[in-house]
């Protein structure tokens, strides 16, 4: 998976049911950017502090304008209100873009108003540009941040200068105006850098891990649908074997009447049609009831089938017992393996043993192993990187390995990383009464009908 363009959120494939009942996938609406809520409250939290430094400005005999920047905390205050007051909308992006830079330019100007560069609280100019790029694209960050840029160096020449108790005028070293504006500058690129990068890289795994569980869910759906099929030709063939039973006594009876005599028996002929179809769907419908659950070592069979012709031969040595046929557990299974086999140099070993109330499935391959200094991390996104000498410039984002134990927690596993010497082993651990399953026939056979 690519990374994004930005961190808003990405479009997900919406359930709606599609002619055959199940969920069939499309686009809906990109979600706000952030909500307005959020941003009137925000706003709220910063009036609250540009008061409180105001007040205790004053009561410290700080001289400064305190008409115009009265002014502009009321402009801030008035807005907040109509916000408040109007009806509430969905935040697009150019409307966060308008209510950020509102902020910015109040701020800036608040800035120029209070000493500029010699004000201890310049640093807040930064909030806004920061907002942005934890919400909005990388085109509206950029322009936030040149506006920033600009909106600095505005209050960094033309600051109106703050004045102590006596009325001296309180200044700031011109070496260390600069160095001021300078870390200002920095802290621009820097804060929104890092909330756009942090912020689109948790988008791209919310979504990675969001389409594995949308498909997971519509395979599962589909191995229910199997167990309902049995079960509803399992119940309907007692009353469908009463309508032939009826439909043929009424045939005998009515010898005398040909024309209901073809009803009664066009209706047993139904009947029997009808019990076949239930037949043929009991069949179809316990098979698929019947793969919610499998031996362990046909499980794992399922997991590595996919790469056993990619080149590394795949060795599974597995005794246990019939476990649940998660999609699940499944793919997960396969993500593990997938990543054994893209490192291996010619061998990959899967074994299974049952301790102590665990079932325990090792995964190991005969490749370079995980970095040492990465083992405690791995799992993470975006993480993975292995083998560099084996598969020159290769970096993986990770995402495989997150999703597998991401899916195999849930199913109650611990997974834990390490390196055999050589190679890389990986070892999944359930409790036995999470992953075993029941291994009994589902349902009966359904009734057979005797000949009319």
């Amino acid at each position: 998976m690519s990374k994004s363009s930005g961190p808003a959120s990405p479009v997900h494939p919406d359930p709606s049911p599609d002619a055959a009942g199940f969920s069939a996938p499309f686009e809906t609406p990109m979600a706000e950017p952030i909500r307005m809520r959020t941003l009137v409250l925000l706003r709220w939290f910063a009036i609250g502090g540009q008061m409180a430094a105001v007040i205790v400005a004053w009561m410290m005999g700080i001289g400064f304008w305190k008409t115009p920047i009265v002014l502009l905390i009321a402009a801030s205050i008035t807005m907040n209100l109509w916000l408040f007051l109007r009806p509430p909308k969905r935040t697009s992006p150019g409307r966060a873009v308008r209510q950020l830079s509102f902020d910015l330019v109040q701020i800036s100007t608040l800035m120029a108003l209070t000493g500029g560069m010699a004000n201890p609280f310049a640093l807040l100019v930064l909030a806004p540009v920061t907002i942005a790029a934890a919400s909005l694209n990388a085109r509206q960050v950029l322009a936030l941040g040149l506006a920033t840029v600009a909106l600095i160096s505005v209050a960094a020449v033309f600051g109106l200068p703050l004045r102590d108790p006596d009325g001296e005028i309180l200044r700031m070293e011109p070496i260390l105006a600069v160095g001021h504006w300078v870390a200002l500058v920095i802290g621009v690129v820097f804060f929104a850098g890092y909330a756009h990068r942090v912020t689109g890289e948790l988008s791209d795994t919310s979504g990675a891990l969001f389409a594995t569980q949308m498909a997971l869910a519509r395979e599962q759906r589909l191995q229910h649908l199997g167990g309902v099929v049995a079960a509803a030709a399992h119940e309907m063939g007692t009353p469908l074997a009463t309508i032939k039973l009826i439909a043929a006594e009424l045939a005998d009876e009515l010898e005398d009447r040909p024309d209901l005599r073809a009803d009664a028996i066009a209706l047993r002929d139904s009947a029997d049609r009808c019990a076949a179809i239930l037949r043929s769907m009991g069949r179809a419908g316990k098979d698929d009831l019947h793969m919610r659950a499998a031996p362990l070592r046909a499980v794992l069979e399922d997991a590595a089938e996919p790469h056993a012709d990619r080149g590394p031969q795949i060795e599974i040595h597995a005794e246990g017992p019939v476990i649940h046929r998660d999609p699940a557990i499944i793919h997960a299974l396969r993500n593990l393996i997938q990543n054994a086999v893209d490192f291996a140099e010619s061998r990959v070993v899967i074994e299974t043993q049952v301790t102590q109330g665990a079932l325990v499935v090792t995964v190991r391959d005969d490749g370079p192993g995980f970095p040492p200094h990465l083992l405690s991390r791995i799992g993470d996104p975006y993480l993975s990187r292995r083998a560099e000498a084996q598969r020159g410039s290769y970096e993986g984002m990770g995402l495989g390995l997150f999703i597998a134990k991401t899916l195999l927690e849930r199913s109650g596993a611990r997974l834990t990383f390490a390196n055999g010497g050589p190679g890389a082993v990986v070892s999944v651990r359930w409790p036995l009464e999470r992953i075993r399953a029941q291994d009994r026939v589902a349902l009966a056979h359904n009734p057979t009908f005797a000949a009319g």
